[in-house]
């Protein structure tokens, strides 16, 4: 339930569309480069799985009225 091209987050409970609380899990594999005192620096990172594990509002705190909808399908801007 990632948003695509053209599309984004709304809930349905208080009509938020700018914040929300994403719980994802990720598995990586990643190049560490350490120097000779000891501390290292991530150089290279590949992404081998992701999982959205909940959305949640960030104004009500509901997670079960998360919808996905077209940019189109809502008017966030002044006219």
């Amino acid at each position: 339930m990632i948003p695509g091209v053209g599309q984004r987050w709304r809930c349905a409970g208080c009509g938020n569309l700018t914040r929300f609380d994403v719980t994802r899990s990720r598995r990586t594999t990643e190049y560490w480069h350490f120097d000779l005192g000891g501390d290292h620096e991530v150089e290279d990172v590949n992404l081998l799985a992701e999982a959205i594990e909940s959305v949640r509002c960030r104004w009500c705190g509901r997670e079960d009225a998360i919808e996905l909808v077209a940019h189109a399908e809502v008017s966030d801007r002044p006219d």
